[in-house]
This record gives structure tokens, C-alpha cells and sequence, in this order.
């Protein structure tokens, strides 16, 4: 860089009584070639290395308290099979994504979300790909899982109708397995809705310190919302809540704030994502000819069942945990589960905080938030920081999935809690981004696509912004210096 700078200053001498015009270029030019080194220096430090910092209870569980959230993450770790009589769990298809619920939430650890092979130590590749014949499965892998993406979910878009569909399609079906003689039941064609530009994926989301969440009162979140107007206004940010069409309070998990409780969280997760029928969703997903293999619900509560699923179980008396069906022992782990711990401020990452907050984007992802009052000490009027509001915001055609939630339109997403960020290998509500910086980038819509989303209005999904309103933060956030980004990403890290 030095020689070819001072070749170019030997040119310019040479060339500087004649043109005053290639001496101001000459100068613009080494200043654009300082500035793109200057902007280079940005930079995801990646995941933090280290011990995962998450995935324990809480310090202050009482003796009975702690006992319940381990068996409860035995439970939650289980791999299951279709009729219990390969992997102990039992409920397994008749379509699946996964077979136990750690295989998905697992980066950094058990509760967390994606793994993937880019971790700094120990990389696990995407499980799904030996799930697909796993036992004697016939299944073929869908072109978009492999050993390095994330672990995803599947959407479509619309129905062969034209009408909305939104809801999730496994990938995966029994056909094949040893234990499910009888079933030949195929997976959706993949293909043909990648080729119909049909699709959509989401991946897991963390699971740590959700209990707090659950535990917060709908005022204080209003209330937090309403905090920040005047100044979401300045900048067009939005919000709104979804809202429970069965009580009108407020739901808070998910992608898109879709589900109201842990419970229910973990219920759906059971139906959807292994094909488990329970006491909340109690009807087999996909019911097929040959592919129905055990009386429903499947997982329930194990009170009258002698042949309970826990070994340890046979009588009408037992633990919390052995007497409560997979899904409660689920939401126990979950609500029982400790925020992820920080790692300690340095200079850069205290900067970072400061110009997280000045640029904007704590209107939307909110430092701290306090829980109510809770049978549990550790969950009782806590103050906790999650970095975020918990209410959906528009975020343009850029990162629009056309799914539909409860109140939640084809571009809106609840905030993501931040919390945890350190440890994450993927990033945005389908994993599209594995660098903070990309992930930062991809809350703004470019300016092509908010033209091309106006230009086709008429077309465009109803509920969907052809702007996001993250855009002006975005806009001050690239005018930052890049050693101010840098502690942005460092702060980030930090979480």
C-alpha cells in the first residue's frame, strides 16, 4: 500500500502544474481508498468463546424448585420415537422436524438456539440431516438443510388456492422407520414451492430466561411501550402488541409474539415440530391411513397411568415432574431457566451501550423491563434486561415473510430479545445472516425495495409496509465512525 501510494504521489507531482482538475481527483481518490480502509476495520468479533454463560436454573431455586427443573430438562432432552419402543420419549410423526427438543435449541447450550458448524469450539452440524433416515426413515433431505444451515422450519406462503396457508410443514413423515409399519406417507414437495417462490423458514428461538417474560404484567409492558413514544415518533418507529383473540391480553413468544404462554409455547412445539399429540393440541397433524400408531393424546398427564413414560413411575403417586405430561415438564425447564450472564463490561463494549441507546435502538429493543410477583423467589419482581419490548414492529418487504399471527401482518416480528447475542451463530427470524453487522444492515429496507413494493402495491400482501421502521436508526447507525460501529458489535458481543 505504501509503494502504491507513493507511486501515485510521483505521478501526481509530475502531473501538477498541468491539471489542477487530476490534483483534487488524485486527493479524493487516496481520501475514498482511506475511508474504504477505515470502514473495513468493522468487524463481528463472532460468537464468544468460553463456558456457554447460560442454560442453568436460577441460584436461588429452592431444593424442590431445583428438582423439578431436572427432571424437567431430562424430559426436555429426551429424543422420542413413534411408540416409545426405540428412544424412550414416545409421539414421534406422523410428520416431524425434530425428534427431542434440545436437538433444536442448543447453541450454546441446552435452552438456546440453533447449532451450526460455525461455532468457535465444538461445532455440531444441523441435526436434521441424519434425522432424515434415521431408524430406518426413508425421507430425502430437502435441498435447503444441510451439515452447515441452521436448523429451520418450513412455511408456505399460500395454499394451491391462492388463499393464505402461514402454517409450518414438516419436512420430515414416519414412512419407513421400523416402528411405523404401515405408514408411506410422503413429505410436501419441497422443490416445487422453492421453484414457486412459496416459502419461508424460520429457526428456534432462545429459550433463556423466559420466565421473567411470562411473568411480566401486560401494564408494564404498555407501559414501556408508551415510555418511548414521542421518541419512536421522531424517528417513524411504530409498535403494537398481539393480542389473545380468547382473552385480549398480550402474547409475548415467538417469532411473532404468536403464543401467550410457555405452556401453550411448548404444546405447539410438541404437535408441530415432533408430531406429538397433548392435552392442549390433542388431534394428530397430517392423520394418514397406516400412520396412526397410538391413542391420543399421546403425551398427557400421568397421573392414572401406570405405564407412565418416566422409568421410575408406576403407581398413581410420584415427583411433580413424573406425575405432569412432556409439555408441562417443558414449560418448567423454560420458566425455570436463568437469563444468559453477560460478560464483564469493557471500555469499548460500555461505548458500544451508549451509542446502542443514541442511535435508537433501544426504542425498540428495550434494556430492562421488571416482573411481577411470582410464586417463585427467583422470578418475583425481578429486574431483568432483555433488550426488547416484546411488541411487533414493521420491518419492510426486505425481511417480510407474508405469514400471518394472531395480529401480526405478512412484515411484522415481535423485537428479538438481545440477551444472549454473544453466544449466537445465526441471526433474523430465518437465520439468514450469521455476521451481527449483515443482521444490523437487513433491519432496513434498500431503497429498490421499497420502490419495487410501492410500484406493486396493488400485489403486495396485505398489512405489509414497503418500508421498515427500523430505516431512519439504520440510516444514523451508518453514519456512525467505524470505531464506534466496532463498539456497537462489541457491546453486542458482550450480551
Amino acid at each position: 500500500m505504501k509503494r502504491l501510494i507513493e507511486h501515485e504521489g510521483r505521478e501526481h507531482k509530475l502531473e501538477m502544474k498541468s491539471s489542477k482538475a487530476i490534483r483534487v481527483s488524485f486527493f479524493i481518490g487516496i481520501s475514498i481508498l482511506l475511508v474504504s480502509i477505515g470502514a473495513g476495520a468493522q468487524k463481528d468479533p463472532g460468537p464468544r468463546p468460553g463456558a456457554p454463560g447460560a442454560g442453568g436454573p436460577y441460584l436461588n431455586l429452592t431444593a424442590d424448585e431445583l428438582s423439578f427443573f431436572s427432571h424437567a430438562f431430562l424430559r426436555f432432552a429426551r429424543p422420542i420415537s413413534v411408540s416409545g419402543t426405540i428412544e424412550k420419549g414416545r409421539g414421534l410423526g406422523p410428520t416431524f422436524n425434530g425428534n427431542d427438543c434440545a436437538m433444536c435449541h442448543a447453541q450454546p447450550t441446552a435452552g438456546g438456539s440453533s447449532p451450526g458448524l460455525i461455532a468457535p469450539d465444538e461445532p455440531h452440524p444441523n441435526p436434521q440431516v441424519a434425522l432424515a433416515t434415521l431408524d430406518g426413515a426413508t425421507n430425502s433431505i430437502p435441498s435447503f438443510i444441510t451439515l452447515r444451515s441452521p436448523v429451520l422450519v418450513a412455511r408456505f406462503v399460500r395454499k394451491v388456492d391462492g388463499s393464505l396457508d402461514g402454517d409450518v410443514h414438516a419436512m420430515y413423515t414416519i414412512a419407513g422407520r421400523s416402528d411405523a409399519k404401515g405408514c408411506n406417507l410422503k413429505p410436501p414437495d419441497f422443490a416445487r414451492q422453492i421453484a414457486d417462490n412459496n416459502i419461508v423458514f424460520r429457526i428456534p428461538t432462545p429459550l433463556f430466561g423466559l420466565g421473567l417474560v411470562e411473568n411480566t404484567t401486560d401494564e408494564t409492558l404498555l407501559a414501556n411501550l408508551s415510555s418511548t413514544a414521542a421518541a419512536r415518533l421522531k424517528l417513524g418507529i411504530g409498535g403494537t402488541f398481539n393480542i389473545s383473540q380468547n382473552d385480549g391480553s398480550i402474547t409475548r413468544f415467538g417469532w411473532k409474539a404468536q403464543n401467550k404462554s410457555l405452556l401453550i409455547a411448548g404444546a405447539e412445539a410438541a404437535i408441530v415440530e415432533e408430531g406429538v399429540s397433548n392435552e392442549l393440541f390433542p388431534n394428530e397433524r397430517d392423520a394418514a391411513p397406516g400412520c396412526l400408531l397410538n391413542a391420543t393424546p399421546e403425551d398427557s398427564s400421568n397421573i392414572l397411568n401406570p405405564d407412565a413414560q418416566s422409568p421410575n413411575f408406576g403407581s398413581s403417586a410420584g415427583t411433580v415432574s413424573e406425575m405432569s405430561s412432556d409439555v408441562v415438564n417443558f414449560a418448567a425447564f423454560v420458566r425455570l431457566l436463568a437469563p444468559p450472564k453477560p460478560a464483564p463490561s469493557t471500555p469499548s463494549s460500555q461505548n458500544g451501550a451508549a451509542l446502542f441507546e443514541r442511535v435508537g435502538c433501544g426504542l425498540c429493543h428495550s434494556p430492562a423491563l421488571q416482573s411481577a410477583a411470582s410464586k417463585y423467589s427467583s422470578l418475583n419482581k425481578v429486574l431483568y434486561y432483555p433488550y426488547s419490548d416484546f411488541a411487533l414492529h414493521h420491518m419492510g418487504p426486505g425481511l417480510a415473510d407474508g405469514i400471518y399471527q394472531g395480529a401480526a401482518g405478512a412484515d411484522q416480528f415481535r423485537t428479538a430479545p438481545l440477551w444472549g447475542i454473544g453466544k449466537r451463530l445465526f441471526f433474523l427470524h430465518d437465520g439468514r445472516a450469521s455476521d451481527l453487522l449483515q443482521a444490523i444492515e437487513d433491519h432496513s429496507s434498500s431503497r429498490a425495495q421499497t420502490e419495487d413494493c410501492r410500484a406493486q402495491k396493488e400485489n403486495q400482501p396485505p398489512k405489509l409496509d414497503c418500508s421498515s421502521e427500523a430505516d431512519t436508526v439504520i440510516r444514523d447507525f451508518r453514519m456512525l465512525k467505524p470505531a464506534q460501529v466496532q463498539d456497537i458489535l462489541n457491546f453486542l458481543r458482550s450480551l
